[in-house]
């Protein structure tokens, strides 16, 4: 999640959003995954994922699963922060 953000707006786009790719949503829940999904309108009216007020993206770095290269970079205006699930 960019810590730019708030849970109605993403502040990722143009060529921020070609590194840090949105989620499309819907999403769905892992079992035994707990906390809130939902959707924000992006501004070309695309639907992207949050969870917990987040909206979600991907890492163009990271190609499997479990890599997180992208937690805590300073890039594109802002902070960038991987959700982590227990």
């Amino acid at each position: 999640w960019f810590a730019i953000d708030t849970p109605t707006k993403s502040h990722c786009e143009g060529t921020c959003s070609q590194y840090w790719i949105p989620l499309k949503g819907p999403a769905t829940l892992s079992a035994g995954v707990t906390g809130q999904l939902g959707t924000i309108k992006r501004s070309n009216g695309s639907v992207q994922a949050t969870f917990d007020g987040h909206p979600l993206y991907t890492y163009v770095s990271d190609t499997a699963p479990g890599q997180n290269s992208g937690d805590g970079v300073n890039l594109d205006g802002g902070l960038w922060h991987e959700v982590k699930v227990s």
